[in-house]
């Protein structure tokens, strides 16, 4: 596989590679230390392989692993590791692997990272599944989320909540307004201020449950797919999901790097968000319609 720019823009470049590959080269080294962000969504240990690839089981967990070492000293020394991984189910029956988890544990411990925060993803739009035991038999309900989880190499990895406040609710904007709420002892212990809500700090601070649906988008994506008869990478990202992360972990300029980069949207988000980029993937018709992200 190549290890030369297979495209680049202003501020990124996309590597037609395996990550694997990527790490043993003259590129990586050069990047030690220099990474602010690694925001990824490797393969899931899916029982049902995708064409890009699943391993399962402990090789599975050995990869990603092993993998986290390397990444791992691509960081700065205040920089972070991002990493969504879905639920997998067991072979034939309606019960849950922990592998995920598992995964997600051995990585902090293989790198020595520190888990900043787990996060989940919810996607209020995802399809009804596993098919199987939801839609036919009935016995479980729509598995809607994945896991992310923030790693770091310090405690005070660079991180501003300010960055991607939300819009305050209806009742909070009217609660300011009116300059009034019910203070006090509440029943669970909790002292609520006097005066402690009635500032107006731009936003709320998003939970950690974060909501983005992941229909209706890729509009100019897929219109280029489709005119240049390139397949569509079948698992993508809303790019909402990638613009949090790069907005609360990095400034302008900072380098951000993606190693499972399919069809290129954290190189497209921080794009757009004017940080520098590095996206590695081993498949090169993903890479071919990633080009159409940046036309």
């Amino acid at each position: 596989m190549s290890l030369e720019p297979y495209f680049s823009t202003r501020n990124g470049k996309a590597y037609l590679s395996s990550i694997e590959d990527f790490l043993a080269s003259r590129n990586a080294k050069i990047l030690k230390g220099k990474v602010n962000l690694i925001f990824t969504s490797p393969p899931f240990p899916l029982v049902v392989p995708k064409k890009y690839g699943n391993m399962q089981g402990s090789e599975y967990l050995n990869w990603m692993s092993n993998l986290a070492i390397g990444l791992s000293e691509l960081l700065t020394d205040d920089g972070s590791l991002v990493v969504e991984i879905g639920n997998a189910w067991n072979s034939k029956i309606p019960t849950m692997s922990t592998l995920p988890l598992e995964t997600l544990m051995s990585i902090a411990k293989s790198a020595d990272l520190n888990i900043c925060q787990q996060m989940s993803w919810n996607n209020p739009g995802k399809l009804p599944g596993p098919a199987t035991y939801v839609n036919r038999k009935r016995e479980r309900i729509t598995d809607s989320f994945t896991h992310i989880w923030w790693y770091s190499k310090n405690v005070h990895p660079k991180a501003n909540n300010r960055h991607v406040l939300q819009p305050y609710k209806k009742g909070m904007e009217k609660l300011i307004k009116r300059q009034k709420y019910n203070h006090g002892e509440r029943p669970s212990g909790h002292l609520i201020s006097k005066e402690g809500f009635l500032t107006h700090n731009g936003g709320s601070i998003p939970q950690s449950v974060l909501n983005f649906a992941n229909t209706g988008f890729d509009a100019e994506y897929r219109d280029w797919c489709k005119k240049n008869e390139i397949p569509m990478h079948p698992a993508r990202m809303p790019m909402s999901l990638a613009d949090f992360f790069i907005q609360f972990l990095t400034d302008q300029k900072d380098l951000v790097l993606d190693p499972f980069g399919g069809s290129c949207t954290t190189g497209k988000s921080a794009e757009n968000l004017k940080r520098k980029w590095i996206c590695v993937e081993r498949e090169e018709d993903y890479l071919l319609g990633a080009q159409g992200r940046f036309t």
